[in-house]
């Protein structure tokens, strides 16, 4: 008797079971993919605000499209005075939310090698990279730093409006303390 209980509470239990299991639903037909219109761009309306100075005819602070050149500042300032020369200048650069353009002081440039009085550079090692001008060809000649490293670096400058202080770059993924070291003497702002 017992034998025929535990028969069928064993049958009962696999018929639950069975009733329970999930039966498989077809699946709804996929819905047609869309295309995805780009939105219009945020920057095309976006500003950079520049001080331009030095041996210019109307040195001051100007208000100019996001995507403007160096050459774009110099001409909204009145362009160079007489005396003056751009050659210092990388003119096809972009301009970088509150930088600061010095005409005719040979600060123009993002580099600024030792070199002697006949302009050839005495020593490689001394180059000197100015963190908000720098193209992210010449991060990567900094001590450990890669392609991906100087797009990390260049995409913070970007998105923070260039950098205020070296320290800064600790901020930036992938810069450890020890790699910050290297860096810190290769760099200014």
């Amino acid at each position: 008797m017992l034998l025929a209980v535990a028969l069928l509470a064993t049958a009962v239990a696999i018929f639950f079971v069975w009733q329970s299991t999930p039966s498989p639903q077809p699946l709804p037909p996929p819905t047609p993919a869309t295309p995805i219109t780009p939105s219009p761009s945020p920057t095309s309306t976006a500003k950079v605000t520049v001080h331009i100075t030095g041996k210019i005819r109307k040195p001051g602070v100007y208000l100019l499209p996001s995507g403007a050149r160096v050459t774009d500042a110099v001409a909204a300032a009145g362009g160079v005075s007489r005396s003056a020369s751009t050659g210092s200048l990388n003119l096809a650069r972009r301009l970088i939310d509150g930088e600061q353009i010095v005409v005719g002081s040979g600060k123009g440039l993002p580099i600024s090698p030792a070199t002697d009085p006949n302009g050839a550079i005495l020593d490689p090692n001394a180059t000197i990279l100015d963190l908000n001008t720098a193209t992210p060809d010449q991060l990567e000649q900094l001590p450990g730093v890669g392609e991906v490293l100087a797009a990390r670096i260049a995409e913070f400058r970007t998105s923070r409006g260039g950098f205020t202080s070296i320290d800064q770059l600790r901020e930036v993924s992938g810069i450890g303390p020890r790699k910050f070291e290297e860096i810190k003497p290769k760099v200014r702002v």
